[in-house]
């Protein structure tokens, strides 16, 4: 197995705008789950989407020996999922039909799936976060979160070496966030990927990430263990705001904000 994702010197510019500048972030092992947090504006998600191959960028993106860039569109997908905020509106497909046209387009292994195979991959994906009573409704249909879960079952079921998540709890309640970013962390331990999560929440980040990586103004500011990184200095000059650290009976992390700074 290779030795895991790195991005060295990323620039990504739109037009004259420079959004991310120089940025290298530690080799991200397999088996691990990091969280890109920061303030809107960072550059976080441009980020992401520039390691996905979706922007442009200036700079180096490895997984293991193999350099992305070098890679054909369908060998990148195969290898790197990326799961958008959102789903485009108004598809006229069912949740399970969308599914397993994910599978068809990733043509996972490179070996071209029989359509009962595609069905069990499907399934199994949509069972895997808890919507397969979902799997014959149109994606029109759906809430917001809805979509945002019928997304990450369609990269589970690619079964990719990389994931990358930009937002995928913002438009869930409490309960589905916890279940998925669990389910996103499971998959991560149990097969060994590499996930790279874009997050606001910081609780929750804490409590799942192996590694918080913190953006500001397109540079990276810190990373490590959540331990190491968050602190209310962190806070006061990334944020512009005060905060108290502690941790909860269950000894996990907890991010109380007192005001702005």
């Amino acid at each position: 197995m290779s030795e895991g994702l790195s991005i060295l010197n990323a620039h990504v510019s739109y037009g004259r705008r420079q959004i991310v500048h120089d940025l290298s972030l530690p080799t991200l092992p397999h088996g691990s789950l990091t969280a890109l947090i920061g303030p809107n504006g960072a550059g976080k998600s441009t980020l992401l989407r520039a390691v996905a191959g979706l922007e442009k960028m200036h700079g180096v993106v490895r997984l293991g020996d193999l350099e992305l860039s070098a890679m054909s569109v369908p060998d990148r997908a195969r290898r790197v999922t990326y799961m958008p905020q959102n789903l485009p509106p108004g598809l006229s497909l069912s949740v399970m039909e969308s599914v397993i046209a994910a599978l068809r387009v990733a043509n996972v292994d490179g070996i071209p799936m029989s359509s009962d195979a595609c069905l069990r991959e499907a399934f199994g994906a949509l069972q895997r976060i808890g919507i397969a009573h979902l799997a014959d409704q149109l994606l029109s249909t759906l809430s917001g979160g809805q979509r945002q879960l019928v997304s990450l079952a369609q990269l589970i079921a690619r079964r990719p070496q990389v994931m990358l998540l930009d937002e995928p709890t913002s438009a869930l309640d409490l309960n589905y966030q916890l279940k998925v970013m669990d389910c996103v962390r499971s998959l991560v331990r149990e097969h060994q990927l590499i996930a790279v999560v874009v997050l606001h929440d910081i609780n929750l980040a804490a409590r799942f990430a192996d590694h918080i990586a913190v953006l500001r103004q397109g540079r990276l500011y810190a990373s490590g263990a959540a331990d190491e990184v968050l602190d209310p200095t962190l806070f006061a000059e990334v944020y512009g705001v005060q905060v108290r650290i502690e941790r909860c009976s269950q000894q996990s992390l907890q991010v109380l904000v007192d005001g702005a700074v």
